[in-house]
Formats: C-alpha cells, sequence, structure tokens
C-alpha cells in the first residue's frame, strides 16, 4: 500500500509539475494518459515481433538474414499500412459517432470497417505469398538475402489478413476509450509470438521459416481472441466487451457511412501507403553499398519503428479525445486536447532520443555481433532515435487531425517529407562520393521533420474543425 501512494503522490506531483510548466493541464494529461499508455505498451508489443524475428536471425544467421528480412519487412509494411489507413477512418467515424450519442451509426461503421479489411486483405496476402520471390528479388542484389527475404515473406503472408482484422478490432475499441483491451490481447500475443518464434529458430533449427511461421500463428491467435470481444461477449468480470458490437442485427451497408469511411480513409491509406512504398527506393540505394548497409538501415529504421510506439499511444488519444470532443460540439476543448498532448508527446521524445543515442552502440549489437557491421548499425541507430522526436511530435498533430476527419494535407505531408526530401538525399549519396552513405542518413531525417512541420502549421489554422462538421452525426438535420 506504501508503494501505490509512492507512485500516487509521484504521479501527482509530475502532472502539476506539467501543468505548471504549460505542458498540458491535469484533467487532459489524465484522460491522456488513461488512453495512451496501453497503446504504447500495445505498440511495443506489436513491434517487437519484428524486432525479435530480425534479433533471432541475426544471431543465428547472419547479416544476410537481417538484410533479407529488412527487404520481405518493406513488402509487408506496405500491404500493413493499407489497413492502417483504413482503421484510421474507423477511430475517427467511431469516436464521432460514439460521442455523439449515437452507437447504432458507430457499430455499423464498424462492420463496414471489417466487411472492407477482408476485400482488400484477403488479394493482399495471397499476392504476397505467392510472388514472394520476385517481389523480394526486386530490391535486392545478394542472393543469400534474397534467399532470406522469399522464404520469410512467403510464410508471413497468410498472417496478413488476420493484421487487417486486428487493426480493425483495435482502432474500434480506441473509438470508444478503451484501450486497455486491445493492450492486453495485444501483448499476449506478442509473448506467444516471443516463445514460439524462438522454439521454431532455435529449438527446432527452422531459421527465417521458423521466425515467419511464429509471427503468422501469434497474429492469428490474437484475431481469435479479439472476435470474442468484437462480437459483444466480456473476457472476465464483466469486461472487454466492446460497445459497438459486430452483430447479425442492424444495416450491414450504409451507402452515406461507406462513403463517409471512404472519404476519411483513402487520404490516410495513400499517406500510409507512400511512407510503405519509399522504403523501397532507400532499400535499393542501400544496396548499391552492400548487404551490411541494407542490414544497417534495417536495423535503425526498426529501432525507430519501436521508439514510436510511444506515438502509437499519443496519436490514438488525440483521435479519440479530439474526435469525441468535436462530436460533442466543443470545438475548444478539442484544441486543447491536440496542442496539449503535441506538447506532452515532444517532451517524451525527447528524453527518449537522449537515451537511445547514448546507448546506440550496444543496442546496435542486439542484432550484429560483427565490430565493423555494429558500428555502422550504430550510426544508423543514433539518427534514427534523432530523427523519432519529429516523427512523435507529427505522429500527435496528425492524429487530431485524424480525429477531426482532416487527413488529405497529413498526405501531401507526408508525401513531401519522403519523395521530396528523403528519397532525393538519399540518391544523392550515390552519385557524391564525399557524402555516401551519409545520404541515407540524411534522409532519416528529412522523412520526419518536413510532415511535421506541414502537419503544424495545419493543426495552428483551425481549418480542421470547419472539416469535422461534415462528419458528426445528425449534421444536416
Amino acid at each position: 500500500m506504501k508503494t501505490v501512494s509512492r507512485l500516487r503522490r509521484t504521479g501527482s506531483a509530475l502532472a502539476r509539475s506539467l501543468a505548471n510548466a504549460g505542458v498540458i493541464e491535469e484533467p487532459r494529461l489524465h484522460a491522456t494518459v488513461d488512453l495512451a499508455w496501453p497503446r504504447i505498451v500495445t505498440g511495443f508489443a506489436i513491434m517487437s515481433k519484428r524486432t525479435v524475428d530480425l534479433a533471432l536471425v541475426g544471431i543465428v544467421l547472419g547479416p544476410a538474414a537481417v538484410a533479407g528480412l529488412t527487404l520481405a519487412n518493406a513488402f509487408w509494411t506496405v500491404a500493413k499500412f493499407l489497413a492502417i489507413g483504413l482503421a484510421g477512418g474507423t477511430v475517427s467515424l467511431v469516436s464521432q459517432n460514439y460521442g455523439g450519442d449515437d452507437v447504432g451509426r458507430a457499430s455499423t461503421v464498424v462492420r463496414l470497417s471489417v466487411l472492407l479489411a477482408v476485400v482488400v486483405g484477403v488479394p493482399a496476402a495471397t499476392v504476397l505469398g505467392v510472388a514472394a520471390e520476385p517481389l523480394v528479388g526486386l530490391l535486392g542484389e545478394d542472393p543469400a538475402s534474397i534467399g532470406y527475404g522469399a522464404t520469410y515473406l512467403a510464410v508471413v503472408a497468410p498472417g496478413l489478413l488476420f493484421e487487417y482484422l486486428n487493426l480493425i478490432a483495435s482502432r474500434t475499441y480506441a473509438g470508444v476509450s478503451d484501450t486497455v483491451t486491445p493492450m492486453v490481447v495485444r501483448a499476449g500475443g506478442a509473448v506467444a509470438n516471443i516463445a514460439l518464434s524462438a522454439g521454431f529458430v532455435l529449438g527446432l533449427d527452422m531459421g527465417v521459416a521458423g521466425a515467419a511461421l511464429g509471427t503468422t500463428l501469434a497474429t492469428a491467435l490474437v484475431t481469435v481472441v479479439f472476435a470474442w470481444g468484437m462480437m459483444g461477449r466480456n473476457y472476465v468480470r464483466g469486461r472487454g466487451a466492446s460497445p459497438v458490437p459486430l452483430t447479425r442485427s442492424g444495416p450491414w451497408m450504409d451507402a452515406d457511412l461507406l462513403r463517409q469511411i471512404g472519404s476519411v480513409s483513402a487520404p490516410l491509406v495513400a499517406r500510409r501507403a507512400a511512407q510503405g512504398l519509399v522504403v523501397f527506393p532507400l532499400l535499393a540505394i542501400a544496396a548499391t553499398f552492400g548487404p551490411v548497409a541494407v542490414a544497417a538501415i534495417g536495423v535503425g529504421r526498426q529501432v525507430r519503428a519501436l521508439l514510436g510506439s510511444f506515438s502509437w499511444g499519443f496519436s490514438i488519444a488525440a483521435s479519440t479525445l479530439v474526435g469525441q470532443e468535436l462530436g460533442g460540439g466543443a470545438e475548444g476543448e478539442a484544441e486543447a486536447y491536440g496542442w496539449g498532448i503535441v506538447r506532452l508527446s515532444a517532451l517524451v521524445y525527447v528524453i527518449a532520443a537522449a537515451v537511445v543515442v547514448a546507448f546506440g552502440d550496444p543496442i546496435a549489437g542486439i542484432f550484429v555481433d560483427d565490430p565493423a557491421n555494429r558500428e555502422l548499425s550504430a550510426q544508423f541507430v543514433r539518427v534514427a532515435a534523432v530523427s523519432v522526436v519529429a516523427l512523435g511530435i507529427d505522429g500527435s498533430v496528425t492524429g487530431a487531425l485524424r480525429g477531426a476527419g482532416d487527413t488529405r494535407v497529413p498526405f501531401v505531408a507526408a508525401l513531401s517529407g519522403l519523395y521530396l526530401a528523403a528519397v532525393p538525399l538519399a540518391w544523392l549519396g550515390t552519385v557524391v562520393p564525399a557524402l555516401g552513405i551519409g545520404g541515407l542518413l540524411l534522409a532519416l531525417l528529412a522523412e520526419t521533420a518536413v510532415p511535421m512541420v506541414v502537419n503544424l502549421r495545419r493543426f495552428r489554422s483551425n481549418r480542421w474543425k470547419a472539416i469535422s462538421r461534415d462528419y458528426r452525426p445528425n449534421v444536416g438535420d
């Protein structure tokens, strides 16, 4: 009891300090943290799956296998990002309709989102599974890396459909302010993934196929568990049932809602696709420097993705809280939530980045053990850590805009950072010998800094408030 009391006093003191420093007011901090911390844990759980796979094959098979998984993950990421964009429309519309006390309409949004996830997920998983080798071969130049990557992608591809459904489920819960349930489910899946992948790779000596199989089975397990709660059933002690459940009653098709989902999700899907596709030219450029460079950029981006788990929490909190306040007509409170979460995420990311920069070398050593390879990977880890500050701020402000249904400007911002800044900088390293791999390092910084600046200006303009009025319940009644 004394420990609990001490933690509560410490938390209260920290909340007062943040409020006094003008970061975020205490009531908004509590609401944000209540939503964010389970999503942060969820993010670390999900991203740990890729991290574990990279670490396992790196320890057992070396840099060529790490490079192969990096190539394979580029295709998985693009396909998954399509679902993340679709799920972004889900959380936006669920939060606004649920905040406006229209549960039936929110449930219809969920049903339509599930149908869209299946329609998109089945062909995506099929293409990745059937065409794994030629796809990976488009990026790689090293035969060993291509072989490892093709094997991994073919085995992990079926898990993509399950991941699509998992994203819709987790965003549905987030839209009704429940981020604890998906945290528990996702964390359980991460534990299962570690156990299965380690058993297959280390115990049964199945190599990259074992890592992929562990990930696929764990992802399917998460879908099965999510299905229980999404059907309106409680898990334990009357908890965990979705208040906007999937049921046979109610309309399965609503043209107006389908249009709204498409309107909100399309820019998000395009933005996410652009973020995923940019990895292809970057990896192709890295391949000109050899498999060690491919492995190094893969390690750096994976570490950044793991740190990005903080943004999972802050971004979804911003979407949910801003969306719900807008659904209730409280535009001023929605703006206050948005700016408070942006400032809080900036503070957290500066601290996190400083820690990773300080320990860049031992972190790189988790993935590669050769001194020469580790030194290059450590450089990418440190630069990725610096770039994650802009990534975190951009994630929060984009989340706030997404909660309002304003998704087009973030799409343009992402395109600008990726294709007008990151890719040209990376390419410059191939034609300017003095720059070399440094071009890839500059690209890591540019791809997060440019969108952050554009989206901050957009949020400051307040035009998102007017846009949100088209998506609120009872508009025009």
